[in-house]
């Protein structure tokens, strides 16, 4: 029997043990793939030493569904402690995982205090705990991963970064923001090896097998929301949503509607708030950060 078969077979058993009412109420939620309903684990992925001697802790976190996005405003149930509750966290979380998703600087003689992010979703509430345990210490550019010579990086400079468009828009109106990018050219691009992962699985119901259990999502990548992200001549752009309630519409304009050395990003807002949006320009071992603040009415 293949592996995804095998996996359906044990994710579908209590179904088939249990009437229908009963098999509801054994699903555990650390066991079973939710669309939606579910919490928020946040996670402490290392520090990091910052020049001029303080330290960088970096956050991630885990949202548990696997479509539904959620939004939890800075307050007691989205705080960090101490010299919070706000220190740059998100409020709005993407379905799933999403790694160094920001970080906090603390003082150089932070010592072995505890750096805290506390999250509450329905009633339930989990933290994330960050000291200077040497073991935890990662680069100062953790999302780097950039395998290139001393010299070479020595001699890239970072791309830049000026984002141009509105900053205000009403419910259900269009916005566009446009990256305007440029870079040294440097690194040179290293070839590529490998290929590509093939098509993920997915439950394919029969008339006479299995029934896939209610809220338990398609293994498919499409089903998810992302971050945005687009390349402009080699330097790739990201756009995150950090803050701001659910159901924002991003899109990508398409390249011959855009100016060269430009990306641009079509974004419609289901309501009203503050909203914050992180684009990031990267090379590879060098990026620069740009934080665009919107207002919908």
């Amino acid at each position: 029997m293949s592996t995804w078969l095998r996996r359906l077979a044990s994710l579908c058993l209590p179904f088939l043990l249990f009437p229908a009412g009963e098999a509801g109420a054994q699903a555990d939620p650390h066991h079973f793939m939710f669309n939606s309903g579910q919490t928020i684990q946040p996670f402490f992925e290392g520090w990091a030493h910052n020049p001029d001697g303080s330290f960088e802790m970096h956050f991630g976190y885990l949202n548990r569904n696997y479509v539904e996005e959620l939004h939890v405003p800075v307050g007691a149930d989205n705080r960090i402690m101490p010299g919070g509750p706000d220190r740059g966290q998100p409020t709005y979380f993407y379905p799933r995982m999403s790694h160094l998703a920001f970080s906090v600087t603390v003082p150089a003689d932070w010592g072995d205090r505890r750096l805290v992010w506390q999250v509450t979703v329905r009633d339930e509430t989990y933290r994330a705990e960050g000291w200077l345990q040497p073991e935890w210490e990662i680069g100062a550019d953790p999302a780097g991963a950039f395998l290139a010579s001393r010299e070479r990086v020595a001699d890239n400079q970072p791309p830049t970064l000026t984002i141009d468009g509105q900053r205000e828009a009403a419910v259900g109106a269009t916005l566009v923001l446009t990256a305007r990018v440029s870079d040294d050219g440097l690194p040179e691009p290293r070839p590529r090896v490998g290929g590509g992962q093939g098509p993920l699985p997915t439950f394919e119901p029969t008339t006479d097998g299995f029934t896939v259990p209610v809220n338990v999502p398609q293994i498919q990548r499409s089903v998810r929301k992302r971050p945005t992200r687009s390349q402009v001549d080699r330097v790739n752009v990201t756009w995150t949503q950090m803050r701001g309630p659910t159901g924002a519409e991003a899109r990508l304009v398409e390249e011959n509607e855009t100016e060269p050395e430009t990306t641009a990003l079509a974004l419609t807002f289901a309501s009203a708030g503050e909203y914050l949006f992180r684009v990031v320009a990267s090379d590879g071992p060098e990026q620069v950060t740009e934080d665009v603040s919107i207002t919908v009415r």
